[in-house]
């Protein structure tokens, strides 16, 4: 009968000598970052901008008079709607009539 050892030796060999394989290149590492970015936009993602510039562009439409009150009013009506959206998404995904149902024990009494 073979040791424990001997046993092991095949796997500890395998183990070895997949340790000595090259590493496939692959899409999404951090050399691909730049083309990971311009993919997400693509799709249809919207690009990640600094802060300071949007709010230098927002303070130039206010002091050239095209940020008036009606545009400001239906922003204020698109944040309220998407406020209530999100509110709505932060609800339960299983209905709790559906969950308690989920929680009961199975009834086996009849398998026996």
């Amino acid at each position: 009968m073979p040791s424990r050892a001997m046993r092991l030796a095949p796997l500890l060999i395998l183990a070895t000598l997949g340790g000595c394989a090259g590493i496939p290149d692959l899409p999404g590492t951090r050399e691909d970052a730049g083309t990971r970015e311009d993919a997400g936009v693509a799709q249809g993602y919207p690009a990640l901008v600094p802060l300071a510039p949007l709010l230098a562009r927002a303070d130039a439409l206010g002091a050239a008079g095209r940020i008036t009150p009606a545009t400001t009013a239906d922003m204020a009506g698109r944040m309220a709607a998407l406020g209530a959206r999100a509110a709505r998404l932060r609800g339960p995904v299983i209905a709790p009539a559906a969950l308690a149902r989920l929680r009961r024990p199975i009834d086996t009494s009849a398998l026996q």
